[in-house]
């Protein structure tokens, strides 16, 4: 019997249950920044990619439900400097799986998100103007964040630290992020399927889990709602410093011990 069956590790069920609410309502409320949490917290029951295989099902419903909620709210020309790369780092991902240091990824990955939340968040008091962000910064970003959620499923980053830049409208950025991790989720499907990580066991495990999906969205949906756009961006940077405290500690605690 693997170990994350109801009868075996019902605590697994537990913890996976409480990580899915809780990026559901990051995805849909503040753009994410939990996300790379959950893999780690499900990891302490079975395998990494055994977690990532039964998150991605999920992740696909709350992108699907999520870009409802979005369609009329995102940014044509961000989305059009970001995806370029990203499909490009996808497939770099994809090609080198199974040979990458993804504890180097997530140490230097955790640096650089760290390091643009502490300073956007000490300077959030005093945004300047919206501004278009720059063609060679999104392309590099995209990369950056299609090869990093392959291979480290911590895509957010890269993508959040492009587009945070620019202070756009609350609702644009959310459903920028929405419409592009919804694109860079579907493109993961295949892939995953030909390295093998979508056992019967890990789609049932998905499939337990996913009705949790909505109530997270909606939860999400309702706080964006009522959250002002200067605490809104507050949040956003201080997911980053999480996010990127996170990255960090895993990348470094893996190449310690």
């Amino acid at each position: 019997m693997v170990p994350y069956l109801p009868s075996e590790e019902p605590l697994f069920f537990v913890v996976a249950a409480a990580a899915v609410l809780a990026i559901g309502i990051s995805k849909s409320g503040f753009s994410g920044g939990i996300g790379v949490l959950a893999v780690p917290l499900m990891a302490v029951f079975i395998s990494p990619l055994a977690a990532a295989a039964i998150m991605l099902p999920i992740l696909c419903v709350m992108d699907a439900l999520s870009i409802w909620a979005y369609r009329r709210h995102w940014h044509r020309r961000n989305l059009l400097l970001l995806l370029p790369g990203a499909f490009v780092g996808l497939a770099a991902g994809a090609l080198t799986f199974r040979y990458v240091d993804e504890a180097m990824i997530r140490l230097v990955l955790g640096l650089l998100t760290l390091g643009f939340g502490l300073h956007a968040f000490a300077a959030a008091g005093d945004r300047a103007e919206a501004r278009p962000g720059r063609a060679a910064t999104g392309i590099v970003c995209g990369a950056l964040s299609g090869f990093t959620s392959f291979v480290a499923h911590a895509g957010g980053p890269p993508a959040k630290f492009f587009l945070l830049r620019q202070h756009l409208d609350k609702t644009v950025f959310v459903g920028t992020n929405v419409v592009f991790f919804f694109l860079i989720n579907q493109a993961k499907v295949l892939p995953y399927a030909w390295l093998g990580q979508f056992s019967p066991d890990n789609l049932m495990a998905s499939l337990l889990l996913a009705p949790l999906a909505p109530l997270g969205i909606w939860l999400g949906l309702r706080l964006h709602r009522h959250v002002p756009q200067d605490i809104f961006y507050r949040i956003s940077y201080l997911l980053m410093i999480l996010a990127g405290t996170k990255l960090l500690l895993d990348g470094g605690l893996a190449l310690l011990f």
